[in-house]
């Protein structure tokens, strides 16, 4: 995966679009590989992580409980200097931090959240199918044994220390391209 053709992609769904602009690294989710890559224009910082998407797959309207597709910005950074497995209810540290991270039973949202708003009107942004109302974030979770396989509620969940360390290079307003 090259910068520029996710670029070009991008920019051919969403022409015009000042989000375009920058040349910052862009967030691309593979639901097939169950992979997020981090590709710098650069194409040197690269960095591929494990994710989990929704158990009932890609699609996109409200109360699904799948992982919505399209292009996505980073609306919101939360949990920056939280500790590592710091349990986050709507958004807010709950002050328990998780020791169980072969969490089955709970879909726990721990140690960063980045809060995804859909680009593309009529697919991920609006109506019944806005993913910032969906509550659809890039989180760590308490069931790491499960990373690699297609069990979330609609998020895309990673392991607590990658969350932590893409969290700390990605900026608000970063696009994502969810696949």
């Amino acid at each position: 995966m090259r910068w520029q053709d996710i670029k070009g992609e991008i920019a051919a769904r969403l022409p015009g679009s000042a989000a375009l602009a920058d040349e910052r690294p862009i967030m691309v989710v593979d639901s097939i590989r169950q992979q997020l890559h981090w590709i710098d224009i650069e194409d040197e910082l690269n960095r591929c992580y494990p994710i989990s998407t929704a158990a009932n797959g890609m699609g996109n309207r409200v109360d699904s409980y799948k992982t919505p597709i399209g292009i996505h910005r980073v609306r919101q950074k939360i949990g920056g200097g939280a500790p590592r497995g710091m349990v986050f209810e709507a958004r807010k540290p709950s002050g328990r931090i998780t020791g169980n991270l072969d969490n089955r039973e709970q879909d726990e949202i721990t140690s960063r959240i980045l809060w995804l708003d859909g680009l593309e009107p009529g697919l991920n942004q609006g109506g019944s199918y806005d993913s910032y109302s969906r509550y659809i974030y890039i989180h760590g979770t308490s069931d790491e044994k499960r990373i690699g396989e297609a069990v979330s509620a609609g998020c895309i969940r990673m392991n607590n220390d990658d969350v932590i360390e893409l969290f700390e290079d990605v900026l608000v307003n970063d696009l994502v391209l969810i696949k």
